[in-house]
């Protein structure tokens, strides 16, 4: 090479690596951070929706040095997976329902209990200010987002439900601590992930199904169903969770980590208020149908929360034995919902 020549090639190189590291020229970019997010709830659910934005906002607050691909409708993980399926690195987030594993998360199953709540809204702030209070170590394996919680579950039948005596004998879809739920009405708790419900509903595998009114609408229910039963009196509810994969958190750059914390913050306050509207419009999807969406008469309700009281008792116990603030937390909770 000749000394001119090569004289010009060495200026070349220093200005390449000048550009390069002042990140003006695009061919010296690092490639994106690539973060897959896994749910199982259908691309029309509200809390799908605001999934994506969550990952929509974290690329432009990062200036496109992170990207989010959603993989929705279980198409990654189902529902029962989700969790382990972060430990594994099957998905690097996922959106999980903490009652599909009964006993995981013991301390938190508290949410689920029939302690009265109002709305998907109060039940969020109250489960993220828990997390922020007690710290779980239950959730020690994953990185939490954030947690929240869905207005209060409703029970969904195919016969019209007037009385408590007419849960008795029906076959009732349950996951985790709704268990306890279908056996204190006098039904049959049949365990099944959300997914699969639509089907069973319509085989009469199951003659009714405990879950969100949402789910009349993104999961088609209301097509299968012919009276939604609120839980006025003694309001129980669902957990969940954002997750991400420790070790991938744990790559990330700080200033990342401080971004999307930030994000988590504001997000986990939209939640429960996204979980409010999705309720209401799958209680009108329903009613458009033709269906019935009530509450049970005032002392029917009495006699529900009654029969629903050794699901808190139970709680109490099976927490204290695994050495669990489950007292301090009852409290915390109840004291939240006043």
């Amino acid at each position: 090479m000749k000394k001119g020549t090569a004289t010009i090639w060495l200026v070349g190189v220093f200005i390449l690596f000048a550009f390069c590291l002042s990140g003006s020229v695009g061919l010296c970019q690092q490639k994106p951070i690539e973060l897959t997010y896994s749910t199982h709830m259908p691309a029309v659910n509200g809390s799908t929706k605001l999934a994506v934005e969550w990952g929509k906002e974290i690329e432009k607050r990062t200036n496109g040095r992170v990207k989010v691909t959603m993989h929705v409708g279980a198409t990654l993980l189902a529902a029962d997976k989700a969790y382990n399926g972060v430990i594994q690195g099957i998905a690097d987030v996922a959106w999980v329902v903490l009652g599909v594993t009964k006993g995981r998360f013991p301390l938190t199953e508290v949410l689920e209990l029939p302690l009265g709540y109002r709305s998907g809204d109060q039940a969020t702030k109250i489960i993220n200010e828990y997390y922020k209070s007690f710290k779980p170590k239950e959730f020690d394996n994953t990185k939490v987002m954030y947690l929240f919680g869905q207005s209060p579950v409703g029970i969904h039948a195919k016969k019209t439900i007037r009385k408590l005596d007419d849960f008795k004998g029906l076959k009732i879809r349950t996951t985790g601590a709704h268990t306890q739920v279908a056996l204190a009405l006098g039904g049959t708790p049949v365990g099944m992930p959300v997914n699969e419900t639509y089907d069973a509903l319509s085989r009469g595998v199951v003659d009714a199904t405990i879950g969100g009114f949402d789910a009349l609408r993104d999961f088609k229910w209301a097509e299968v169903v012919k009276c939604s039963v609120e839980s006025t009196g003694f309001g129980f509810s669902s957990a969940f969770g954002i997750f991400m994969n420790k070790d991938k958190w744990n790559a990330l750059p700080p200033d990342i980590q401080k971004i999307i914390e930030s994000i988590n913050e504001e997000w986990s306050q939209k939640e429960g208020k996204v979980w409010d509207d999705s309720e209401n419009a799958g209680k009108e999807f329903s009613r458009g149908r033709g269906n019935e969406v009530t509450s049970l008469p005032p002392e029917e309700a009495k006699k529900a929360a009654a029969a629903l009281q050794p699901q808190v008792n139970d709680y109490l116990q099976r927490t204290k034995k695994l050495g669990l603030p489950a007292d301090e937390v009852l409290n915390f909770f109840m004291t939240g919902l006043k």
